[in-house]
């Protein structure tokens, strides 16, 4: 069959190589610059964008082939397989470089100082055990943290459960001078929707002294 590459739009497309092309769907507009098949640039375009990535597929083949001067079948296929194979590394890369930005982010809320002084507070503070018992567990905090030098701003909220039910807390504190405190904690059960205010420890419980012995 002559080579009809590079002849532009009415070019006759070998049939072998009419078929879906995974370079062009995984990568899109970078694919599209290096196969001349410049349309692939409207994935710049809101909302364009999602039904471009599958019209990629489907007819970048085709397109590449028509736009861009081949040597043969042959050569075209293998460089359209390198694409698709460079498309699949560059994926796999970036699902694991989200995935490991996510747990680091969450590492950090869970080791920062404002959560561990939530969480202290929650599984001490007798309001928050009368509605959710003890040993009560909680979610990861989702919020943000901003720390510059000594100082720092935290807002974080989290599922909390225990054998008495469930609820979300909801947490703001600041460090001063490296010394982090409790601005504000609040507990929302789950049960109820009511907020108890748990910024201040409460009282022990009458009968009772401050390291939670009955008294005599």
């Amino acid at each position: 069959m002559e080579n009809t590459s590079g002849q532009g739009a009415s070019a006759v497309v070998p049939s072998e190589i009419d078929r879906w092309n995974w370079g062009a769907f995984l990568l899109n507009w970078i694919w599209g610059i290096g196969n001349n098949t410049l349309i692939a640039l409207l994935m710049f375009v809101p909302l364009v964008n999602m039904v471009m990535v599958i019209v990629l597929g489907i007819k970048g083949s085709a397109w590449a082939w028509r736009n861009k001067k081949w040597d043969s079948v042959e050569q075209f296929q293998r460089v359209q397989r390198s694409w698709a194979k460079w498309g699949l590394i560059v994926w796999v890369a970036s699902i694991a470089l989200g995935a490991a930005m996510i747990f680091g982010i969450l590492s950090m809320m869970t080791s920062s100082e404002a959560y561990k002084l939530a969480v202290l507070r929650l599984e001490t503070d007798e309001r928050a055990l009368a509605v959710i018992g003890k040993p009560l567990s909680t979610g990861f905090p989702m919020g943000q943290i901003h720390i510059s030098g000594p100082n720092g701003q935290a807002s974080l909220s989290f599922s909390v459960e225990g054998p008495n039910g469930k609820g979300m807390a909801y947490v703001e504190a600041a460090a001063r001078l490296g010394q982090w405190d409790l601005l504000h904690l609040v507990l929302v059960p789950e049960s109820s929707g009511h907020r108890i205010d748990l910024t201040n420890p409460s009282a022990p419980s009458p009968g009772r002294d401050d390291d939670g012995s009955r008294s005599s």
